[in-house]
């Protein structure tokens, strides 16, 4: 199975490239759009997408009237392609309105004959003479996700390079061939799961098997002195606080990236480090029910972290299922209880009223969740051996330490 994953480097481009990649940007954008048009039609079935189609139409005329090479005249072509063919199944298949492709802002896609690429730098093709451009890296690059990903093991291919406030950035896929997750393994065709409970407050996330991951305080703590700053700035009017506001967002966004990155690689490596085929997740979709308080930033972060946790789990043949998120945080997680009272949760304590088992309130909801794939799965069969179904869970010992446990479904 191949993992293909996309990661940001930011660039620094010498100040007289500039003007050539701005050139780039917009000669590109001029030949994506006049693909687009030539394939565009108001009827939807006569919309031409097909690639090969759209080169006999349009190669020549893109070819001539642009200082493109050969290789971003066709990348254009693909990319003007794939967005039309969005536009033709978003009318027939989904029954939804679509316009015709518009091309805006600065984009150019490069592919394995417009880009070189080295340890420390790349070489880009343009409308003038190729570009050689730095990488941007963090002091310490330890557990980013370039470090990670910017290695022999994972083969470089294609790039999108964008323009941003001025500063260049470069959007890489990366793939790598991994062992699929249906092998030989006995254990993942039984299917071990983790559960993770995710919080607006304490920790970010808590897993089945005892992991504290994460510090939603501190999250929340940096989110709110990003919006005083802005709230600042914006009252100061000035063309200069503009540019800071910008500035501050950048930073702010790159910081909160490298933050969820960092806890959902915490999340996979537990997975992982407990033999676990599956992570389970309350469904988005309907979670803001149970975490009232949950503003559209927490919902972002939290959408965020589960993305970044299913491309990392898939390298290790580790699915990312959802449930249902209805009373994981009223219900007691023994297995031989299960009874359900909105007043076995206090905050942080979790003591069931029937059978009295105690257990921190994140830490039970984890488990909750986790169970609730279990179930799932021997419910529906899902392909699996039932009666080797498995939580991956826990006990605390006296030292306040978790022991992971294999619990049964």
């Amino acid at each position: 199975m191949v993992v293909v994953l996309n990661i940001q480097i930011k660039l620094d481009v010498p100040a007289d490239a500039h003007s050539v990649l701005d050139r780039t940007f917009e000669e590109f954008r001029i030949a994506a759009q006049y693909v687009a048009e030539t394939g565009w039609s108001d009827d939807p079935t006569q919309i031409t997408d097909t690639k090969n189609t759209l080169h006999d139409q349009t190669y020549t005329a893109v070819r001539h009237g642009t200082n493109l090479q050969s290789s971003l005249v066709q990348s254009a072509r693909n990319l003007a392609a794939d967005a039309l063919s969005n536009c033709k199944d978003r009318i027939l298949e989904d029954g939804k309105k679509a316009s015709k492709p518009e091309f805006r802002g600065s984009v150019v896609v490069y592919n394995g004959r417009t880009i070189t690429y080295h340890d420390d730098h790349v070489t880009l093709a343009t409308v003038g003479d190729r570009v050689q451009a730095e990488f941007v890296t963090p002091h310490d690059e330890d557990g980013t996700p370039f470090a990670e990903y910017w290695t022999p093991e994972w083969e470089r291919k294609e790039a999108t390079l964008h323009k941003r406030d001025g500063t260049y950035y470069l959007h890489v896929a990366v793939e790598k061939e991994v062992e699929p997750a249906d092998s030989n393994d006995k254990q993942t065709e039984n299917g071990v799961v983790l559960g993770v409970d995710l919080n607006v407050e304490g920790s970010l996330a808590v897993t089945s098997t005892g992991a504290f991951l994460g510090n939603a305080d501190y999250l929340n703590h940096k989110r709110d002195e990003y919006e005083r700053r802005r709230g600042s700035l914006q009252q100061t009017g000035t063309c200069s606080a503009h540019l800071t506001i910008k500035s501050v967002g950048s930073r702010f966004a790159r910081w909160n990236a490298d933050y969820l990155h960092r806890v959902s690689k915490a999340i996979v490596r537990e997975a992982v480090e407990n033999d676990c085929t599956a992570i389970a997740f309350e469904n988005l979709k309907h979670i803001r029910e149970r975490i009232s308080n949950a503003s559209k930033f927490h919902q972002w972060a939290f959408r965020e972290l589960q993305r970044h946790v299913e491309y990392k789990a898939k390298e290790y043949g580790v699915v990312v299922e959802e449930v249902r998120p209805q009373y994981t945080s009223q219900r007691c997680s023994h297995s031989e209880c299960g009874f359900t009272h909105e007043n076995n949760r206090d905050g942080d304590e979790f003591e069931c009223l029937k059978c009295g088992k105690e257990l921190h309130a994140d830490y039970n909801a984890a488990r909750n969740i986790g169970w609730r794939l279990v179930q799932h799965w021997l419910t529906s069969g899902a392909g699996r051996a039932t009666s080797q179904l498995v939580l991956k869970s826990g006990t605390l010992n006296a030292n306040s330490r978790f022991r992971p446990t294999a619990l049964r479904g």
